[in-house]
């Protein structure tokens, strides 16, 4: 039968008694994290989110022996006691603290607890499956705890940072109109107007706008957001941003206030971070790196050496160059000395991601020279090839021709991998860049009309303007993705703020104007009333966080996070519900 909590009143949290408090009475109220029964002494550490101290049991008081024998773990009690400095032999150095303990002397047992389906005191390997279905448990293992404690301190220092600067919180609708563009939404039916429904909200983005229209200025929220994707490894459907808005906003106005953000958040764990961050275009991010995500960590950027082989005596090279291809490759430090089985090794992985096949030169730490194509090329046109790449001794160059996107796409993934293998992606080094100049519009094949990169509120580049209707696919986006170590951390623009710009831009994506006043009409009649240039971004919490844990899953710094399936196994959602709620719905399930 579990006792009640009475009188008793915690004077410390289990990680506070150090050795100055020798002396002192104190009351511990926490989980059994492990029992030692030495026969004449019983030794229990009593555990909360604050950490761990030791109490002891003498064999003196039988009553409070026995009682105290009954202990097992995550059982929930109190103690209360004299605090004692531990004897030089059985310090921990381990705790915080270690150097004392607590002789109790009244004992209350708050509640059992069932023998856990893991063990808590031990960050022993568990599936994610279990972990998921006891989230309580899971959340009581010390790691666990330290991820939420730092996104709380993330969250605060974010909070302070913005309200520094002026920036109001302020809430937007969780139940709102439907406005598909992009992923799918989350629809809520509507009990009081049957057949009509809400959404809810993939980002607060158009209600952010019309605060800047209603005078706000500058806007700030931690939101929760939701999105109906395709199932991904580490896509959660409701996840957390820091959605920011201000009016008279430029791109740098926006890069000015989120650097030093940057900088606060960072300084949570201890490490300065260096502005302002670097900045690169779109197609310079694709060409140079693969992707617009790029990881800088470990350099080798690839680089275009077409003009080389445009009159090459390698066939092959030259007539791709001819009709329009590239060639393009990067090179690996220090890596001249990989055996022919690592060289083949590389070349069958080129091919699985799609290359025709993978040309390698390299430079000996001696200064040889050797080449996969030294027969085709000769040995003057591969040194040339390696001096043009800036190959030192000890170098390999890795080389793939094809359509430049396509090239670009390979090395870039060949790219990480081998970075990955020569562990060159350290989880605390830090590379923040800004990629800008995004294409405004995209050709979507499948649907045979042009999407937006972003979304459709998207301001174009003001010195591209004119060739929207000619141009389209020509067009720069006024937006900006925030990267750190391959991950998009931010991404934001500046809006479009003219009405009839907004109505170009619906009629560039095949949006007609009744479909436009239909799903947008209250956006666009806020547009009519004086709405000054505004620009904002949008921060990812979750995925920020996991960085600075060193989590590679956004769910380990999530208290109930869905699986990859988009279930969650602790509370079985999602689950069916009873008919009567369906008819009050006006709703019938379609088998």
């Amino acid at each position: 039968m579990a006792e009640q909590l009475g009188d008793l009143t915690r004077t410390h949290t289990c990680g506070a008694l150090r050795p100055e408090d020798v002396g002192a009475d104190a009351v511990l109220l926490g989980w059994v994290h492990r029992v030692r029964d030495l026969g004449g002494l019983l030794f229990v550490d009593i555990r909360d989110r604050a950490g761990i101290t030791q109490i002891v049991f003498d064999k003196d008081d039988e009553a409070l022996m026995a009682k105290a024998k009954r202990l097992r773990s995550e059982f929930v009690i109190g103690a209360a006691g004299h605090v004692r400095r531990r004897s030089a032999e059985t310090v921990n150095p381990k705790l915080p603290t270690g150097e004392v303990e607590i002789v109790v002397r009244r004992l209350v047992l708050l509640n059992e607890a069932k023998t856990p389906p893991f063990t808590i005191a031990d960050e022993t390997p568990v599936s994610e499956d279990v972990r998921l279905k006891y989230r309580y448990l899971d959340l009581r293992r010390a790691q666990l705890q330290a991820n939420m404690g730092l996104r709380h301190r993330v969250t605060m220092v974010i909070r302070r940072y913005f309200d520094a600067h002026g920036f109001w919180e302020i809430e937007t609708p969780i139940l709102t109109k439907s406005t598909p563009e992009g992923a799918r939404d989350y629809l809520v039916p509507s009990r009081v107007h049957p057949g009509e429904f809400y959404a809810l909200p993939q980002s607060p983005q158009l209600f952010k706008q019309i605060l800047m229209i209603g005078g706000v200025d500058r806007y700030v929220q931690i939101c929760r957001c939701f999105r109906d994707e395709d199932l991904r490894a580490d896509r959660q459907p409701e996840f957390t941003q820091v959605d920011v808005e201000m009016s008279f906003a430029r791109p740098e106005t926006i890069f000015g206030m989120i650097e030093p953000l940057m900088r606060e958040v960072f300084a949570v764990i201890g490490r300065e971070i260096a502005t302002p961050f670097q900045r690169m275009a779109y197609a310079d991010a694709m060409a140079r790196y693969g992707s617009d995500k790029p990881d800088l960590r470990p350099g080798m950027p690839i680089q275009d050496i077409r003009e080389l082989f445009r009159a090459s005596s390698f066939r092959v090279f030259r007539d791709i160059v001819a009709n329009g291809g590239t060639v393009r490759g990067f090179v690996v430090p220090d890596a001249a000395g990989y055996s022919g089985t690592e060289v083949r090794a590389l070349e069958d992985e080129a091919k699985s991601l799609g290359a025709t096949g993978l040309v390698w030169a390299r430079r000996a730490a001696d200064g040889a020279i050797t080449s996969s194509v030294m027969k085709a090329l000769g040995e003057p046109a591969v040194a040339q090839l390696l001096e043009a790449t800036g190959v030192q001794p000890g170098g390999l160059l890795l080389v793939v021709a094809g359509e430049p996107d396509t090239a670009s796409k390979l090395l870039g993934q060949l790219r990480l991998n081998v970075a990955r293998r020569k562990g060159l992606l350290k989880p605390d080094d830090y590379a923040f860049a800004w990629v800008v100049d995004f294409p405004l519009l995209a050709w979507d094949a499948g649907e045979q009309r042009y999407v937006s990169m972003h979304h459709p509120f998207t301001s174009p580049h003001e010195d591209d303007i004119g060739r929207l209707e000619a141009e389209p696919a020509e067009v720069r986006a006024k937006a900006y993705d925030l990267v750190l170590n391959g991950s998009e951390i931010g991404g934001g623009s500046i809006r479009i703020h003219d009405a009839d710009l907004q109505r170009q831009i619906f009629s560039l994506l095949n949006i007609s104007a009744d479909e436009a006043k239909l799903r947008f009409g209250f956006f666009l009649d806020a547009l009519e009333y004086g709405t000054p240039p505004h620009g904002g971004i949008a921060l990812g919490l979750d995925r920020l966080c996991a960085i600075l844990t060193g989590e590679s899953s956004i769910r380990e710094v999530i208290a109930f996070p869905k699986t990859a399936a988009a279930v969650d196994p602790m509370s079985d959602a999602p689950s069916p519900v009873d008919p009567k709620q369906l008819r009050e719905l006006h709703l019938a399930i379609k088998r």
